[in-house]
């Protein structure tokens, strides 16, 4: 994993830490840095040869999506992948969230939206799903940004930080590593189905289609952390 250098020549610290949170995020998805390991702050910064504080940055954004943990007095360490337990207690409280997020991001929604909402699922059609993060991870970034859009179009300043903590996309492509993408053609489906509430400007549609769509996800989130085991 290689980044910017100390010497930045002029790169800001947020970019600088950008890069640091992008090259762990990219090890972590892929698995290069177990479940259970610890991860050295200054180790990490030798490694991608920046300063400690890019990593401590970059590791305190991980933590907030559960990818990592920090243990009091031992540093951090990756978490380990959810068992079917804590996975179902992520898609019921996002059953909570996003249902509310569609509905009430449906009832103000305009053209610029749904061409949003439309592109992000061409993109979910066109992208690769392979094993590796590298493959999947246009997919990933569909999937997220459609789910985003909704989330910020709420214009629910609380919900929207709600949504933030869960971390539930990146936790659930967690599972995708050395399998590939396995939902691809119901997911694009039911992403589908929201589109054509949000055009239609049915707000209690796009709730149920979105429960639809979690409820989905759920199911099959627990079959891949199965196969997983």
């Amino acid at each position: 994993m290689a980044t910017k250098s100390k010497a930045t020549g002029g790169v800001s610290r947020q970019v600088l830490a950008d890069h640091v949170y992008e090259a762990l995020l990219v090890a972590l998805m892929d698995g290069r840095l177990e479940a259970g390991t610890p991860v050295s702050i200054d180790g990490m910064a030798r490694e991608l040869d920046v300063s400690p504080t890019p990593v401590r940055e970059a590791l305190a954004r991980l933590e907030a999506t559960g990818m990592v943990r920090r243990m009091a007095l031992r540093g951090y360490r990756v978490a380990p992948l959810f068992s079917p337990e804590e996975l179902a207690d992520l898609m019921d409280a996002r059953l909570v969230i996003e249902p509310a997020n569609a509905f009430m991001a449906c009832k103000h929604a305009d053209q610029e939206l749904t061409g949003q909402l439309q592109q992000a699922i061409e993109d979910l059609k066109a992208a690769p799903r392979g094993p590796s993060f590298a493959e999947f991870r246009a997919y990933w970034e569909a999937d997220e940004r459609f789910h985003r859009l909704i989330a910020e179009s709420a214009e629910n300043q609380f919900l929207l930080s709600a949504y933030n903590a869960l971390g539930g996309q990146v936790q659930r492509f967690r599972f995708f590593g050395g399998l590939g993408v396995t939902d691809a053609d119901y997911a694009i489906a039911e992403h589908t189905e929201i589109l054509k509430a949000f055009e239609a400007g049915d707000a209690e549609l796009a709730r149920q289609k979105m429960i639809d769509h979690i409820e989905g996800v759920k199911q099959r989130s627990q079959h891949d952390s199965e196969v997983r085991s």
